[in-house]
Protein backbone atom coordinates (compact mmCIF):
# COMPACT_ATOMS: atom_id res chain seq x y z
CA UNK A 1 0.00 0.00 0.00
CA UNK A 2 1.30 3.48 -0.85
CA UNK A 3 1.41 6.06 1.84
CA UNK A 4 -0.80 9.14 1.28
CA UNK A 5 2.15 11.54 1.53
CA UNK A 6 3.96 9.86 -1.29
CA UNK A 7 0.83 9.70 -3.42
CA UNK A 8 0.17 13.41 -3.01
CA UNK A 9 3.73 14.31 -3.83
CA UNK A 10 3.63 12.12 -6.93
CA UNK A 11 0.41 13.77 -8.10
CA UNK A 12 1.85 17.21 -7.48
CA UNK A 13 5.02 16.34 -9.37
CA UNK A 14 2.97 14.96 -12.26
CA UNK A 15 0.82 18.07 -12.35
CA UNK A 16 3.86 20.35 -12.18
CA UNK A 17 5.55 18.38 -14.93
CA UNK A 18 2.51 18.65 -17.20
CA UNK A 19 2.23 22.36 -16.42
CA UNK A 20 5.92 22.92 -17.19
CA UNK A 21 5.68 20.98 -20.41
CA UNK A 22 2.63 23.03 -21.37
CA UNK A 23 4.50 26.28 -20.81
CA UNK A 24 7.44 25.03 -22.82
CA UNK A 25 5.16 23.87 -25.67
CA UNK A 26 3.30 27.18 -25.84
CA UNK A 27 6.52 29.13 -25.77
CA UNK A 28 8.04 26.95 -28.49
CA UNK A 29 4.99 27.50 -30.71
CA UNK A 30 5.17 31.25 -30.12
CA UNK A 31 8.88 31.29 -30.90
CA UNK A 32 8.31 29.32 -34.10
CA UNK A 33 5.56 31.67 -35.27
CA UNK A 34 7.64 34.76 -34.63
CA UNK A 35 10.95 33.30 -35.83
CA UNK A 36 10.31 34.56 -39.35
CA UNK A 37 9.96 38.14 -38.08
CA UNK A 38 13.01 40.36 -38.34
CA UNK A 39 12.84 43.96 -37.25
CA UNK A 40 14.19 46.62 -39.53
CA UNK A 41 14.40 46.90 -43.32
CA UNK A 42 15.57 44.04 -45.53
CA UNK A 43 18.76 44.91 -47.34
CA UNK A 44 18.64 46.10 -50.92
CA UNK A 45 21.86 47.00 -52.69
CA UNK A 46 21.94 50.79 -53.18
CA UNK A 47 21.75 52.12 -56.72
CA UNK A 48 24.91 53.70 -58.11
CA UNK A 49 25.47 55.82 -61.22
CA UNK A 50 26.69 53.76 -64.17
CA UNK A 51 27.47 54.00 -67.86
CA UNK A 52 27.03 51.71 -70.85
CA UNK A 53 30.59 52.27 -72.06
CA UNK A 54 33.78 54.05 -71.14
CA UNK A 55 34.37 57.49 -72.65
CA UNK A 56 37.73 56.55 -74.12
CA UNK A 57 36.44 54.57 -77.08
CA UNK A 58 39.66 55.21 -78.97
CA UNK A 59 41.39 52.88 -76.51
CA UNK A 60 39.57 49.92 -78.00
CA UNK A 61 40.47 50.94 -81.55
CA UNK A 62 44.21 50.71 -80.99
CA UNK A 63 45.54 47.39 -82.23
CA UNK A 64 47.96 47.00 -79.35
CA UNK A 65 45.35 47.65 -76.70
CA UNK A 66 42.22 45.97 -78.04
CA UNK A 67 40.55 43.43 -75.71
CA UNK A 68 42.00 39.95 -76.14
CA UNK A 69 40.36 36.56 -75.96
CA UNK A 70 40.49 34.94 -72.51
CA UNK A 71 43.56 32.77 -72.03
CA UNK A 72 42.23 29.59 -70.47
CA UNK A 73 45.74 28.31 -69.83
CA UNK A 74 46.56 31.37 -67.72
CA UNK A 75 45.97 31.17 -64.01
CA UNK A 76 43.24 33.68 -63.25
CA UNK A 77 45.03 34.83 -60.16
CA UNK A 78 48.45 35.37 -61.76
CA UNK A 79 47.67 38.45 -63.86
CA UNK A 80 51.32 39.52 -63.74
CA UNK A 81 52.19 36.60 -66.00
CA UNK A 82 50.85 38.77 -68.83
CA UNK A 83 54.24 40.54 -68.67
CA UNK A 84 56.12 37.26 -69.27
CA UNK A 85 58.95 38.04 -66.83
CA UNK A 86 60.11 34.98 -64.85
CA UNK A 87 61.88 37.12 -62.23
CA UNK A 88 58.65 39.01 -61.55
CA UNK A 89 56.77 35.70 -61.34
CA UNK A 90 59.19 34.44 -58.70
CA UNK A 91 58.98 37.67 -56.67
CA UNK A 92 55.19 37.52 -56.66
CA UNK A 93 55.22 33.96 -55.33
CA UNK A 94 57.56 34.94 -52.49
CA UNK A 95 55.45 37.99 -51.64
CA UNK A 96 52.23 35.98 -51.44
CA UNK A 97 53.93 33.53 -49.10
CA UNK A 98 55.87 35.90 -46.84
CA UNK A 99 54.52 39.46 -46.93
CA UNK A 100 53.58 40.52 -43.41
CA UNK A 101 50.86 43.02 -44.37
CA UNK A 102 49.12 40.23 -46.24
CA UNK A 103 49.41 37.94 -43.22
CA UNK A 104 47.89 40.66 -41.07
CA UNK A 105 44.92 41.07 -43.43
CA UNK A 106 44.44 37.29 -43.51
CA UNK A 107 44.40 37.13 -39.70
CA UNK A 108 41.85 39.96 -39.59
CA UNK A 109 39.65 38.01 -42.01
CA UNK A 110 39.81 34.96 -39.76
CA UNK A 111 38.91 37.19 -36.84
CA UNK A 112 35.84 38.50 -38.70
CA UNK A 113 34.81 34.95 -39.62
CA UNK A 114 35.05 33.93 -35.97
CA UNK A 115 32.65 36.76 -35.08
CA UNK A 116 30.06 35.15 -37.36
CA UNK A 117 30.29 31.89 -35.42
CA UNK A 118 30.06 33.83 -32.17
CA UNK A 119 26.90 35.61 -33.35
CA UNK A 120 25.32 32.34 -34.51
CA UNK A 121 25.78 30.91 -31.02
CA UNK A 122 23.00 33.23 -29.81
CA UNK A 123 20.48 31.12 -31.72
CA UNK A 124 20.99 28.28 -29.25
CA UNK A 125 20.35 27.84 -25.51
CA UNK A 126 23.08 28.22 -22.93
CA UNK A 127 23.52 25.16 -20.73
CA UNK A 128 25.81 25.00 -17.72
CA UNK A 129 26.52 22.51 -14.95
CA UNK A 130 28.38 22.65 -11.66
CA UNK A 131 29.20 20.50 -8.67
CA UNK A 132 29.49 21.99 -5.19
CA UNK A 133 30.08 20.74 -1.66
CA UNK A 134 29.31 22.95 1.35
CA UNK A 135 30.16 22.37 5.02
CA UNK A 136 28.54 24.78 7.49
CA UNK A 137 28.20 25.02 11.24
CA UNK A 138 25.92 26.73 13.70
CA UNK A 139 26.74 27.64 17.24
CA UNK A 140 24.08 27.52 19.96
CA UNK A 141 23.92 27.67 23.77
CA UNK A 142 22.77 24.79 25.93
CA UNK A 143 19.78 26.84 27.03
CA UNK A 144 18.81 27.44 23.43
CA UNK A 145 19.84 31.12 23.33
CA UNK A 146 20.17 32.77 19.90
CA UNK A 147 23.43 33.55 18.20
CA UNK A 148 23.95 37.28 17.61
CA UNK A 149 26.80 38.74 15.60
CA UNK A 150 28.68 35.46 15.70
CA UNK A 151 28.93 35.56 19.51
CA UNK A 152 27.48 32.83 21.70
CA UNK A 153 25.03 34.25 24.24
CA UNK A 154 24.12 32.31 27.32
CA UNK A 155 25.44 29.16 28.88
CA UNK A 156 27.62 26.39 27.53
CA UNK A 157 28.19 26.52 23.78
CA UNK A 158 27.49 23.73 21.35
CA UNK A 159 27.62 23.48 17.55
CA UNK A 160 25.71 21.82 14.75
CA UNK A 161 27.61 20.98 11.55
CA UNK A 162 25.72 20.32 8.31
CA UNK A 163 26.84 19.28 4.86
CA UNK A 164 25.28 19.97 1.48
CA UNK A 165 26.15 18.49 -1.91
CA UNK A 166 24.62 19.86 -5.12
CA UNK A 167 24.83 18.93 -8.77
CA UNK A 168 22.73 21.52 -10.67
CA UNK A 169 22.22 21.84 -14.43
CA UNK A 170 20.78 25.13 -15.69
CA UNK A 171 19.66 26.17 -19.15
CA UNK A 172 18.44 29.48 -20.52
CA UNK A 173 17.33 30.51 -23.99
CA UNK A 174 16.14 33.79 -25.43
CA UNK A 175 14.20 33.05 -28.64
CA UNK A 176 14.97 35.45 -31.47
CA UNK A 177 11.37 36.65 -31.66
CA UNK A 178 12.08 39.99 -33.34
CA UNK A 179 15.07 39.00 -35.46
CA UNK A 180 17.70 40.82 -33.41
CA UNK A 181 20.07 37.86 -33.56
CA UNK A 182 19.26 37.29 -37.23
CA UNK A 183 20.14 40.90 -38.01
CA UNK A 184 23.32 40.66 -35.94
CA UNK A 185 24.37 37.52 -37.82
CA UNK A 186 23.46 39.26 -41.07
CA UNK A 187 25.72 42.17 -40.15
CA UNK A 188 28.58 39.92 -39.05
CA UNK A 189 28.31 37.92 -42.27
CA UNK A 190 28.52 41.17 -44.26
CA UNK A 191 31.50 42.22 -42.13
CA UNK A 192 33.24 38.89 -42.76
CA UNK A 193 32.63 39.23 -46.48
CA UNK A 194 33.96 42.78 -46.36
CA UNK A 195 37.03 41.44 -44.57
CA UNK A 196 37.46 38.83 -47.33
CA UNK A 197 37.28 41.63 -49.90
CA UNK A 198 39.74 43.68 -47.85
CA UNK A 199 42.12 40.73 -47.88
CA UNK A 200 41.73 40.51 -51.66
CA UNK A 201 42.30 44.25 -51.98
CA UNK A 202 45.42 44.03 -49.82
CA UNK A 203 46.68 41.17 -51.96
CA UNK A 204 45.97 43.06 -55.18
CA UNK A 205 47.66 46.21 -53.86
CA UNK A 206 50.68 44.16 -52.80
CA UNK A 207 50.93 42.51 -56.21
CA UNK A 208 50.56 45.82 -58.03
CA UNK A 209 53.06 47.63 -55.80
CA UNK A 210 55.59 44.84 -56.20
CA UNK A 211 55.21 44.82 -59.99
CA UNK A 212 55.53 48.60 -60.23
CA UNK A 213 58.55 48.65 -57.91
CA UNK A 214 60.16 45.88 -59.92
CA UNK A 215 59.58 47.77 -63.18
CA UNK A 216 61.02 50.95 -61.67
CA UNK A 217 64.15 49.05 -60.68
CA UNK A 218 64.49 47.63 -64.20
CA UNK A 219 64.01 51.11 -65.67
CA UNK A 220 66.82 52.38 -63.43
CA UNK A 221 68.95 49.51 -64.72
CA UNK A 222 68.12 50.56 -68.30
CA UNK A 223 68.99 54.16 -67.50
CA UNK A 224 72.28 52.97 -66.00
CA UNK A 225 72.96 50.95 -69.15
CA UNK A 226 72.21 54.01 -71.26
CA UNK A 227 74.48 56.18 -69.14
CA UNK A 228 77.26 53.59 -69.33
CA UNK A 229 76.95 53.60 -73.14
CA UNK A 230 76.80 57.38 -73.08
CA UNK A 231 79.95 57.57 -70.93
CA UNK A 232 81.73 55.33 -73.45
CA UNK A 233 80.53 57.55 -76.29
CA UNK A 234 81.59 60.70 -74.46
CA UNK A 235 84.96 59.14 -73.74
CA UNK A 236 85.45 58.46 -77.44
CA UNK A 237 84.36 62.01 -78.21
CA UNK A 238 86.80 63.34 -75.64
CA UNK A 239 89.59 61.30 -77.25
CA UNK A 240 88.57 62.69 -80.62
CA UNK A 241 88.89 66.26 -79.37
CA UNK A 242 92.27 65.44 -77.83
CA UNK A 243 93.48 64.18 -81.21
CA UNK A 244 91.99 67.19 -82.98
CA UNK A 245 93.67 69.50 -80.48
CA UNK A 246 97.05 67.80 -80.87
CA UNK A 247 97.03 68.34 -84.63
CA UNK A 248 95.88 71.93 -84.19
CA UNK A 249 92.41 71.47 -85.59
CA UNK A 250 90.47 71.90 -82.32
CA UNK A 251 90.81 74.42 -79.55
CA UNK A 252 91.67 73.66 -75.94
CA UNK A 253 88.12 74.75 -74.99
CA UNK A 254 86.74 71.83 -77.01
CA UNK A 255 88.80 69.38 -74.97
CA UNK A 256 87.65 70.91 -71.67
CA UNK A 257 84.04 70.87 -72.83
CA UNK A 258 84.31 67.20 -73.79
CA UNK A 259 85.88 66.33 -70.45
CA UNK A 260 83.18 68.25 -68.56
CA UNK A 261 80.44 66.43 -70.44
CA UNK A 262 82.10 63.09 -69.71
CA UNK A 263 82.34 63.81 -65.98
CA UNK A 264 78.72 64.95 -65.83
CA UNK A 265 77.58 61.69 -67.37
CA UNK A 266 79.71 59.70 -64.92
CA UNK A 267 78.17 61.59 -61.99
CA UNK A 268 74.65 60.81 -63.25
CA UNK A 269 75.54 57.13 -63.59
CA UNK A 270 76.81 57.05 -60.00
CA UNK A 271 73.73 58.91 -58.73
CA UNK A 272 71.43 56.22 -60.13
CA UNK A 273 72.86 53.84 -57.55
CA UNK A 274 70.79 55.55 -54.84
CA UNK A 275 67.47 54.96 -56.60
CA UNK A 276 68.36 51.37 -57.45
CA UNK A 277 69.32 50.57 -53.86
CA UNK A 278 66.06 52.02 -52.57
CA UNK A 279 63.94 50.06 -55.06
CA UNK A 280 65.84 46.88 -54.20
CA UNK A 281 65.29 47.47 -50.47
CA UNK A 282 61.58 48.07 -51.09
CA UNK A 283 61.33 44.78 -52.99
CA UNK A 284 63.05 42.99 -50.10
CA UNK A 285 60.41 44.20 -47.63
CA UNK A 286 57.57 43.34 -50.01
CA UNK A 287 58.75 39.72 -50.23
CA UNK A 288 59.18 39.52 -46.45
CA UNK A 289 62.96 39.78 -46.20
CA UNK A 290 65.47 42.23 -44.81
CA UNK A 291 67.50 44.23 -47.36
CA UNK A 292 70.62 42.33 -46.29
CA UNK A 293 68.98 39.05 -47.32
CA UNK A 294 67.86 40.20 -50.75
CA UNK A 295 69.67 41.10 -53.97
CA UNK A 296 68.50 41.41 -57.54
CA UNK A 297 71.09 41.40 -60.28
CA UNK A 298 70.69 43.66 -63.34
CA UNK A 299 69.58 42.09 -66.59
CA UNK A 300 70.72 42.89 -70.08
CA UNK A 301 68.28 43.78 -72.78
CA UNK A 302 65.22 44.60 -70.68
CA UNK A 303 62.65 45.16 -73.40
CA UNK A 304 59.23 44.49 -71.90
CA UNK A 305 56.24 46.10 -73.55
CA UNK A 306 52.84 46.76 -71.98
CA UNK A 307 50.62 43.72 -72.61
CA UNK A 308 47.14 43.74 -74.06
CA UNK A 309 44.58 44.11 -71.27
CA UNK A 310 40.89 43.22 -71.66
CA UNK A 311 38.87 46.06 -70.19
CA UNK A 312 35.33 44.68 -70.18
CA UNK A 313 32.14 46.63 -69.60
CA UNK A 314 31.62 49.34 -66.98
CA UNK A 315 28.76 47.30 -65.53
CA UNK A 316 31.26 44.55 -64.66
CA UNK A 317 33.53 46.91 -62.76
CA UNK A 318 31.42 46.93 -59.60
CA UNK A 319 31.69 43.13 -59.49
CA UNK A 320 35.45 43.17 -60.02
CA UNK A 321 36.75 45.81 -57.61
CA UNK A 322 37.38 44.48 -54.09
CA UNK A 323 37.36 47.99 -52.62
CA UNK A 324 33.88 48.54 -54.06
CA UNK A 325 32.81 45.23 -52.51
CA UNK A 326 34.16 46.39 -49.13
CA UNK A 327 32.04 49.54 -49.32
CA UNK A 328 28.94 47.62 -50.44
CA UNK A 329 29.27 45.06 -47.66
CA UNK A 330 29.73 47.90 -45.15
CA UNK A 331 26.35 49.22 -46.33
CA UNK A 332 24.83 45.77 -45.79
CA UNK A 333 26.27 45.63 -42.29
CA UNK A 334 24.91 49.10 -41.50
CA UNK A 335 21.47 48.02 -42.72
CA UNK A 336 21.57 45.01 -40.38
CA UNK A 337 22.46 47.26 -37.45
CA UNK A 338 19.30 49.27 -38.14
CA UNK A 339 17.39 46.02 -37.59
CA UNK A 340 19.26 45.34 -34.36
CA UNK A 341 18.46 48.83 -33.08
CA UNK A 342 14.79 48.47 -34.09
CA UNK A 343 14.44 45.12 -32.31
CA UNK A 344 15.46 46.79 -29.04
CA UNK A 345 11.98 48.39 -28.89
CA UNK A 346 10.27 45.03 -28.42
CA UNK A 347 10.07 42.92 -25.25
CA UNK A 348 12.42 40.02 -24.70
CA UNK A 349 11.42 36.50 -23.74
CA UNK A 350 13.77 34.27 -21.78
CA UNK A 351 13.12 30.60 -21.06
CA UNK A 352 14.94 29.25 -18.03
CA UNK A 353 15.15 25.73 -16.70
CA UNK A 354 17.16 24.15 -13.95
CA UNK A 355 17.39 20.75 -12.37
CA UNK A 356 19.79 18.45 -10.65
CA UNK A 357 20.51 16.74 -7.38
CA UNK A 358 20.85 18.06 -3.85
CA UNK A 359 21.53 16.02 -0.70
CA UNK A 360 23.38 16.26 2.57
CA UNK A 361 24.90 12.82 2.09
CA UNK A 362 27.43 12.42 -0.68
CA UNK A 363 26.67 8.74 -1.26
CA UNK A 364 22.97 9.52 -1.75
CA UNK A 365 23.45 12.54 -4.07
CA UNK A 366 22.38 10.76 -7.26
CA UNK A 367 19.39 8.94 -5.79
CA UNK A 368 15.85 9.76 -6.92
CA UNK A 369 14.71 11.62 -3.78
CA UNK A 370 17.57 14.10 -4.29
CA UNK A 371 16.26 15.32 -7.63
CA UNK A 372 14.72 18.76 -8.19
CA UNK A 373 13.73 20.89 -11.18
CA UNK A 374 12.22 24.24 -12.15
CA UNK A 375 10.99 25.76 -15.41
CA UNK A 376 9.54 29.12 -16.31
CA UNK A 377 9.54 31.94 -18.85
CA UNK A 378 10.37 35.58 -18.22
CA UNK A 379 9.21 38.52 -20.32
CA UNK A 380 10.98 41.84 -19.93
CA UNK A 381 10.35 45.22 -21.50
CA UNK A 382 12.11 48.52 -20.94
CA UNK A 383 9.50 51.10 -19.98
CA UNK A 384 11.76 54.14 -19.81
CA UNK A 385 15.36 54.65 -20.91
CA UNK A 386 15.59 58.41 -21.34
CA UNK A 387 15.55 58.18 -25.13
CA UNK A 388 18.55 55.82 -25.37
CA UNK A 389 16.87 53.45 -27.83
CA UNK A 390 15.62 56.30 -29.97
CA UNK A 391 19.13 57.72 -30.12
CA UNK A 392 20.61 54.31 -30.98
CA UNK A 393 18.08 53.87 -33.78
CA UNK A 394 18.87 57.33 -35.16
CA UNK A 395 22.57 56.55 -34.96
CA UNK A 396 22.11 53.27 -36.86
CA UNK A 397 20.11 54.97 -39.62
CA UNK A 398 22.67 57.76 -39.93
CA UNK A 399 25.42 55.12 -40.19
CA UNK A 400 23.41 53.45 -42.98
CA UNK A 401 23.11 56.74 -44.89
CA UNK A 402 26.85 57.32 -44.50
CA UNK A 403 27.66 53.79 -45.69
CA UNK A 404 25.43 54.20 -48.77
CA UNK A 405 27.06 57.53 -49.63
CA UNK A 406 30.51 55.99 -49.20
CA UNK A 407 29.57 53.05 -51.44
CA UNK A 408 28.39 55.38 -54.18
CA UNK A 409 31.49 57.56 -53.84
CA UNK A 410 33.83 54.56 -53.99
CA UNK A 411 31.98 53.33 -57.09
CA UNK A 412 32.31 56.71 -58.80
CA UNK A 413 36.01 56.81 -57.91
CA UNK A 414 36.42 53.34 -59.40
CA UNK A 415 34.95 54.51 -62.72
CA UNK A 416 37.21 57.55 -62.64
CA UNK A 417 40.24 55.40 -61.86
CA UNK A 418 39.63 53.14 -64.85
CA UNK A 419 38.90 56.07 -67.17
CA UNK A 420 42.13 57.78 -66.05
CA UNK A 421 44.22 54.69 -66.69
CA UNK A 422 42.63 54.03 -70.09
CA UNK A 423 43.18 57.63 -71.16
CA UNK A 424 46.77 57.60 -69.87
CA UNK A 425 47.65 54.39 -71.72
CA UNK A 426 46.04 55.60 -74.92
CA UNK A 427 47.95 58.89 -74.81
CA UNK A 428 51.19 57.28 -73.67
CA UNK A 429 51.04 54.83 -76.57
CA UNK A 430 50.87 57.75 -79.00
CA UNK A 431 53.62 59.52 -77.07
CA UNK A 432 55.84 56.43 -77.24
CA UNK A 433 55.52 56.31 -81.01
CA UNK A 434 56.49 59.98 -81.32
CA UNK A 435 59.32 59.51 -78.83
CA UNK A 436 60.69 56.56 -80.80
CA UNK A 437 60.82 58.72 -83.90
CA UNK A 438 62.57 61.47 -81.93
CA UNK A 439 65.22 58.96 -80.77
CA UNK A 440 65.92 57.87 -84.35
CA UNK A 441 66.17 61.46 -85.60
CA UNK A 442 68.45 62.52 -82.74
CA UNK A 443 70.78 59.58 -83.45
CA UNK A 444 70.97 60.61 -87.10
CA UNK A 445 71.64 64.19 -86.09
CA UNK A 446 74.46 63.08 -83.78
CA UNK A 447 76.03 60.99 -86.50
CA UNK A 448 75.93 63.92 -88.95
CA UNK A 449 77.34 66.40 -86.41
CA UNK A 450 80.19 64.03 -85.48
CA UNK A 451 81.15 63.49 -89.13
CA UNK A 452 81.04 67.24 -89.80
CA UNK A 453 83.27 67.87 -86.78
CA UNK A 454 85.76 65.28 -87.98
CA UNK A 455 85.86 67.10 -91.30
CA UNK A 456 86.33 70.45 -89.58
CA UNK A 457 83.07 71.85 -90.91
CA UNK A 458 81.43 72.65 -87.53
CA UNK A 459 82.57 73.42 -84.00
CA UNK A 460 82.49 70.95 -81.19
CA UNK A 461 79.48 72.76 -79.73
CA UNK A 462 77.36 71.18 -82.47
CA UNK A 463 78.53 67.74 -81.36
CA UNK A 464 77.80 68.47 -77.71
CA UNK A 465 74.32 69.71 -78.55
CA UNK A 466 73.59 66.64 -80.67
CA UNK A 467 74.93 64.32 -77.97
CA UNK A 468 72.80 65.91 -75.26
CA UNK A 469 69.73 65.77 -77.48
CA UNK A 470 70.28 62.11 -78.31
CA UNK A 471 70.87 61.20 -74.68
CA UNK A 472 67.82 63.16 -73.48
CA UNK A 473 65.57 61.50 -76.05
CA UNK A 474 66.80 58.01 -75.24
CA UNK A 475 66.41 58.56 -71.51
CA UNK A 476 62.92 59.99 -72.07
CA UNK A 477 62.03 56.87 -74.08
CA UNK A 478 63.19 54.62 -71.24
CA UNK A 479 61.31 56.69 -68.66
CA UNK A 480 58.22 56.58 -70.87
CA UNK A 481 58.47 52.78 -71.05
CA UNK A 482 58.51 52.64 -67.26
CA UNK A 483 55.47 54.91 -67.08
CA UNK A 484 53.58 52.73 -69.53
CA UNK A 485 54.43 49.57 -67.61
CA UNK A 486 53.36 51.16 -64.33
CA UNK A 487 50.13 52.43 -65.85
CA UNK A 488 49.43 48.99 -67.29
CA UNK A 489 49.66 47.59 -63.78
CA UNK A 490 47.52 50.51 -62.63
CA UNK A 491 44.83 49.61 -65.16
CA UNK A 492 44.86 45.97 -64.08
CA UNK A 493 44.52 47.09 -60.46
CA UNK A 494 41.77 49.57 -61.38
CA UNK A 495 39.87 46.72 -63.05
CA UNK A 496 40.19 44.60 -59.91
CA UNK A 497 42.90 42.27 -61.19
CA UNK A 498 41.40 38.83 -61.58
CA UNK A 499 39.17 39.21 -58.52
CA UNK A 500 35.40 38.75 -58.68
CA UNK A 501 32.64 39.46 -56.20
CA UNK A 502 31.85 35.74 -56.39
CA UNK A 503 35.27 35.05 -54.87
CA UNK A 504 34.27 37.03 -51.78
CA UNK A 505 31.04 35.08 -51.38
CA UNK A 506 32.82 31.77 -51.91
CA UNK A 507 35.38 32.76 -49.29
CA UNK A 508 32.54 33.14 -46.81
CA UNK A 509 30.41 30.28 -48.14
CA UNK A 510 29.78 29.07 -44.62
CA UNK A 511 28.27 32.35 -43.52
CA UNK A 512 24.69 30.98 -43.47
CA UNK A 513 22.72 30.86 -40.27
CA UNK A 514 21.03 27.64 -39.08
CA UNK A 515 17.73 28.69 -40.69
CA UNK A 516 19.22 29.35 -44.09
CA UNK A 517 20.21 32.99 -43.72
CA UNK A 518 22.93 33.94 -46.16
CA UNK A 519 24.77 37.12 -46.91
CA UNK A 520 23.16 38.97 -49.78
Amino acid sequence: MNRPGKTNRAMQASHAGKHGRGIAACTAILATVLAGCAAGPDYQRPDVPGAAAYTNDAYKELAEWKPVQPADALDRGAWWELFADPVLDDLQKHALASNQSLKQAEAQYRQASALVSSARASFWPTVSASLSATRSGRYSSSSGSIVSGGTVIGGGAGSTISKSYQLPVTASWEPDLWGSVRRQVEGDVANAQASAATLANTRLSLQATLAQTYFQLRIVDEQKRLLDDTVDAYRRAEQLTENQYKVGVAARADVIQAQTQLKSAQVQAIDLGIARAQYEHALAVLVGKTPAEFALAPVKGFALKPPTIPVGLPSQLLERRPDVAVAERAAAQANAQVGVATAAWFPSLTLSASGGYSNSVWSQLLEAPSRYWSLGPRIAETLFDGGARRAQNAQARAAWDAAVANYRQVSLAAFQNVEDQIAALRILEQEAQAQGEAVQLSEQSLKIATNQYRAGLVSYLNVVTAQNTAYSNERAAITLLGTRLNDSVGLIKALGGSWRAQDMREAEAGAASPDGLTGK
